[in-house]
Parts: structure tokens; sequence; C-alpha cells
């Protein structure tokens, strides 16, 4: 539904309304209008009156790489009550997402289509989540418009406060949802893949609109605003863009023995397993994929996927080649030929962007994929510090992982901080363009 007609839009700019008060205006459709809201752009940004860490750090500094900053957040991440200062306990969504309008308003999300274009270019996105609400509140507020859908799968064997929390912040939005059916999540096994499938069946059967679907998990974060999103998968011109290469040697043994889940851990059962049906080739990728609404299609519809399927349920890691064999199979939209000619890496692909330490180094140095980390390591990837933030905005991709606001919420406050001004940035341009050109 069309919210704002372009002309009301340059109407209301002309009279120096802005982005602050058609906001406010959409928020309080129900109710009567209450002058005291001031009519700036002061309502969409982020300051230090949100009780962020801006008051206390220099996140302009931070982005350009500066020593001083760059010292003073880590100094700052380091003293237990500025990180304590900084939590927001999952109670808090609970009880303040007990009043929607309030909660939209207070957390400054962007309640109506920023222009034309993004509207006219929706987005579907699955958000996997198990704990850290904060994490995904940020990452959801991020992404948000209202144009797009968002299905969010929470972990079965989550805490309930986690289950709680999520639930109140998507039911304060029509367009995100909790998955229909969850499942209890294994690290490198099925259900991780199951979890995905079952989003994505929700998002297509939801919305016939959409045209990109885009999978995270709750501690990913954008390095794009929706605008440049929307632009970049434009240019796509109907293809994917997801990892998908020739698998290495040492992962072969993933997919040719079987595997099973005991005790909650994936395990191998000392038995070898068929080849893959129809003779395709298995590719080595991620579990982070941007691909069009046709390949979501194929997924839930195709007999060849779904025999895939089927025969990737035992296997160890399914995600890190499911979506990359898929996207080499003929006929599949978006697809490209399995030639090893057509391999993509995942500095090449859009999705995603992850540091692992084994491919870390000295800045400068041929022999490495990327800088060092300078956060910490999970599971051999980079957890990122605000001093890897100069280095993630100079890459294509559009999102990064891993982020922990509990680990350094300076790195996820001054990117999210960074992406709202730029999306205002844009707004003001945009609209600045058309009244010129319109004149």
């Amino acid at each position: 539904m069309k919210l704002l007609k372009r002309g009301w839009l340059l109407w209301l700019l002309k009279l120096n309304v802005v982005l602050g008060s058609l906001w406010m205006l959409l928020s309080f459709t129900k109710t009567s209008w209450n002058p005291t809201f001031s009519l700036s752009y002061s309502r969409l940004e982020y300051t230090d009156l949100d009780g962020d860490p801006e008051k206390m750090c220099d996140c302009s500094g931070i982005l350009q790489g500066e020593r001083e900053a760059l010292e003073q957040a880590k100094l700052l991440n380091i003293i237990k009550t500025f990180k304590d200062s900084t939590r927001i306990p999952d109670e808090y969504y609970i009880n303040a997402t007990k009043d929607c309008r309030k909660f939209q308003l207070s957390r400054k999300y962007l309640t109506f289509p920023l222009s034309q274009e993004e509207e006219d270019f929706p987005l579907a996105y699955s958000i996997v989540v198990h704990h850290k609400v904060q994490n995904f509140e940020q990452l959801l507020r991020a992404i948000y418009a209202p144009q797009n859908i968002y299905c969010v799968h929470v972990d079965k064997k989550s805490d309930i406060s986690v289950f709680s929390a999520i639930m109140g912040i998507t039911s304060c939005f029509p367009n995100v949802f909790m998955v229909s059916k969850p499942v209890s999540v294994v690290y490198a096994a099925w259900p991780r893949v199951q979890a995905d499938l079952n989003c994505m069946a929700d998002l297509y059967n939801a919305s016939t609109t959409w045209k990109y679907f885009i999978n995270l998990c709750g501690q990913d974060f954008p390095l794009k605003t929706n605008l440049e999103i929307v632009r970049m998968l434009r240019s796509l011109r109907g293809g994917n863009s997801l990892e998908s290469e020739q698998m290495p040697e040492r992962k072969k043994r993933r997919v040719t023995n079987a595997h099973q889940i005991v005790d909650g851990k994936i395990q191998a059962v000392g038995k070898v397993k068929d080849p893959p049906p129809f003779n395709l080739p298995i590719l080595s990728g991620n579990a982070y994929i941007v691909v069009n609404r046709g390949y979501v299609r194929s997924v839930l519809e195709d007999n060849r996927i779904q025999t895939l399927i089927e025969w990737a349920k035992d296997t160890w890691s399914p995600d890190e080649f499911l979506w990359a064999t898929i996207q080499r199979i003929p006929g599949v939209p978006g697809s490209t030929w399995p030639h090893p000619k057509y391999d993509t890496s995942d500095m090449h692909a859009a999705a995603r962007l992850v540091k692992w330490q084994g491919q870390e180094g000295v800045n400068g140095s041929l022999n490495v994929a990327y800088p060092e980390c300078q956060g910490n390591h999970v599971r051999s990837i980079c957890v990122y510090g605000a001093g890897d933030l100069q280095w993630l905005l100079k890459q294509h991709h559009l999102f990064a992982n891993k982020f922990d606001t509990e680990t350094d919420p300076i790195a996820v406050y001054c990117l999210e901080k960074f992406l709202r001004e730029k999306t205002l940035a844009e707004l003001q341009w945009m609209y600045f363009f058309m009244d010129v050109t319109d004149n």
C-alpha cells in the first residue's frame, strides 16, 4: 500500500516539515496531533541523549581510524561500569513492547518507506537467533523498513526470557513474525538448515511481492543502508550472490560419511553415504546467502532439490554446502554453471563478510586475506571490535559477522549510528534533487 504519495512528500518538504514530522504524523494517526513534538530529523538521529555510548566515545574518529579514538574505545570496553551501562536486559524489551507505539518511537524505528525505489523493491529476511536479544534488536532496527518482511526463528532451546523478549519485539510490527515451525538448532547439523527452510516457506507464502531473500543470524550487522542494498541487488539483474566453489579435500568427509545427532551434538556413525543424487557436484559455501524469489521457489518445489535435501540430512554442516550446490544446478533462477570458472569465494560474494582467524595477518601482507581482528575470536571467527570498522566499511559486502554488544558495544553503536546518518543524508539529498529537478 502506498503510505505517502510523492506529491504529498514534496509539498510537505517544501513547508520544511521533514522526515521526523512525517514519522510522528504516521505514528499518531489514531490520536490527536501533539504540537509539542519537534518537527525535525532529531527524532530519527542517534545522539548521546539516547544514553548510548556516543557521549563517551568518538565514533567519527573511530571510523576514520584515529589512534586516540581507538585507544579510548579499547579502554572503555574493559571498564565494567561502562559495559554495564550499555547493556539492555531482556526484561526491558519484555516490558517496553507492551506499548508498541512508544517502543517504536523511543527506539527510533523508520516506520514508512523512505523512497519509491525502496518501496518498489521489498526484501525478505530470515533471522535465526538463540541468545543476545540486544544484538538481535539492534540488527532488526538497522535493517527495518515497512515494505520488507521478516521471519524470526528463535531456537527452541533458548531461555524463556529470550523467547518472551523477541516475541514482544516482533508483535510490535505487522511485517515481522515468528516462524511457524521452530526447531531445536544443533550446530553443524541439519536443524540449522531446517530453521532457514521453515522461514523461507513462511516468507514465500506470506507475501508475493518481495524480490530477494537474505538470511541472517542474530550477530550479523549490515554494512550498507537499505537503499544501498536495494541498488546492489537490482544491479544483480536477477542473479544470486553467495559463496559457491569447489570443495576442498579436507571437507569432503563431511558429505561422504553419514552423521547423526547424539545428545545434542552431531557425530559420525561409521557409515559411508551413497553418492549425491543425479550425480550433482557438491560445492562448498556457507550458511548465508542473497538469492532471488525464484531460487527460494526452487528450494521449496523443485523435485531435484527436494531429493538433494533428503540426501543432505545426515551430513556434517550441510549449511556449508547445500545453498552453494543449489546455486550451481542448471535451471535454478539466478544460478551459475557448475564449471569451476564460475566459482565464487566469500570475499567476492556480496552476502556476508567474515574474518577467519587462519586467514588474518599483518595489514598489507600479500600472504593474508585480511588484516588482523581488532576484537576477539569465537570458533576461529573474528568478533569485530571498533578498530575493524574502517576496514569493514571499505568492503562491498552487504553484511558482516560477528558482532557482540557484550564484547564491544562501541563497534555496534558506531556502525549503527553511521548507517542512520547515511540513511538520513540519502533522504535529504534525494528530495533536494527532486525539488531542484521539479523546479
